[in-house]
């Protein structure tokens, strides 16, 4: 799994993510709110662990900001504030488990492998053969694509890419993931690949209606069901 660690406790996120690592999993680090909220929101992750005290940016307006978005990450809450009204208000902002401070590392990786497990499932019960945004169609079954009723031609690089776009409808999408996803590149290249297939696809699917990619500056590109 990839996890995302917010914990300004640097021996508290080094001690985990240490654990993490040595259990086979992938972790990022985030020592306060901002720079997590950041991470969480343009990254995919199977799970992210936050503490609810952070610099910038509290755990649970971090929680907030992602359910807001409709961001569905199983999120556990590492807090040293245990008492019941804490566990309950954590849980109430959109937390999925709740561990208090100490704790052991066992409970801990348990408790997040449980949390990514349930997530997985989910995603595959939900498999879906259309995506939708906007009067744009991509049928995943018979690989066309509509857009307000017209067909559209694209590549299979093209097909691809506006597949994981709108998979991650509503989610800033980096450009270090789409190398990874659609290229299969595991660098962060300098290469201006991406921009000239997003500009293809662009014209491609392009109607009266506007541009339905948008770009976030600084970030990578986002489709969102609205224009």
């Amino acid at each position: 799994m990839k996890i995302l660690i917010i914990e300004d406790d640097h021996n508290v996120a080094s001690y985990v993510a240490k654990g993490m690592k040595e259990a086979g999993h992938v972790s990022d680090t985030a020592d306060n709110g901002k720079d997590g909220l950041f991470l969480a929101s343009t990254e995919k992750y199977d799970a992210i662990i936050v503490d609810r005290m952070l610099p910038e940016l509290d755990g649970l307006t971090i929680i907030k900001t992602l359910r807001g978005a409709g961001n569905p990450v199983p999120v556990l809450i590492l807090s040293a504030m245990g008492d019941v009204d804490d566990r309950v208000k954590g849980l109430r902002s959109g937390g999925d488990d709740y561990l208090v401070k100490p704790f052991a590392f066992a409970e801990l990786l348990a408790r997040i492998e449980i949390l990514g497990r349930r997530s997985t499932v989910l995603t595959s019960q939900h498999t879906e053969t259309r995506l939708i945004a906007v009067d744009l169609e991509l049928d995943l079954l018979t690989r066309k694509v509509h857009r307000n009723g017209q067909s559209i031609e694209l590549q299979t690089r093209e097909f691809n890419l506006l597949e994981y776009l709108l998979k991650y409808k509503g989610q800033v999408v980096t450009r270090t993931m789409l190398l990874e996803a659609v290229w299969d590149y595991h660098f962060d290249s300098q290469t201006n690949l991406i921009d000239v297939h997003i500009s293809r696809l662009r014209k491609k699917i392009h109607d009266q209606e506007g541009n339905i990619i948008k770009t976030v500056r600084g970030a990578g590109y986002i489709i969102e069901d609205s224009l």
